[in-house]
């Protein structure tokens, strides 16, 4: 799949995977589904969910890296920075040939990676994000949707990436 592809699905994915509430609860649902997705997988991966300024669940599995927590905030700053996933402003970025460093972001603070998603509730907007890290940037960003679409009672099949 091209980029223009994958930002279409992106875009399907960012409206169609909305939340009723983003609370402590809901938090930890949304990380404990993806660190069993995780465990079953045997994913060397950290989750990170958070409302904008306030971590709510964070988990580390075997096989990160002090890196991976880097990564995450920094994947994080792009969502809360664009309200888009972070793979959807890489992509759009890639498209146009521009870059996070050309708009006077340091890389230091911003990842336009993928694996970072806006967590949106219905009604109120943008209020925080998800975000993976340890895999490639397309896995990351794909084993978030495949852990919300589950949560959100969702079709995977119909939102998933198409094959790269």
């Amino acid at each position: 799949m091209g980029v223009t592809e994958d930002l279409d699905r992106v875009s399907l994915q960012e409206k169609e995977l909305q939340l009723t509430r983003m609370d402590e609860q809901m938090a930890w649902e949304i990380g404990m589904r993806l660190r069993t997705l995780a465990e079953e997988r045997s994913l060397p991966i950290v989750v990170d969910v958070r409302r904008f300024g306030q971590p709510l669940f964070y988990t580390a599995l075997k096989g990160t890296t002090p890196d991976n927590v880097s990564w995450v905030q920094r994947k994080s700053n792009v969502v809360a920075r664009f309200h888009r996933s972070s793979y959807g402003v890489g992509l759009t970025m890639k498209s146009k040939n521009d870059s996070l460093e050309a708009r006077g972001l340091p890389i230091s603070d911003y990842a336009s990676h993928g694996g970072s998603f806006p967590l949106a509730v219905k009604g109120a907007g943008i209020v925080g994000s998800v975000t993976v890290s340890g895999l490639p940037q397309r896995a990351d960003h794909e084993l978030v949707v495949e852990a919300l679409c589950a949560l959100l009672g969702k079709d995977y099949a119909s939102l998933k990436l198409g094959p790269e």
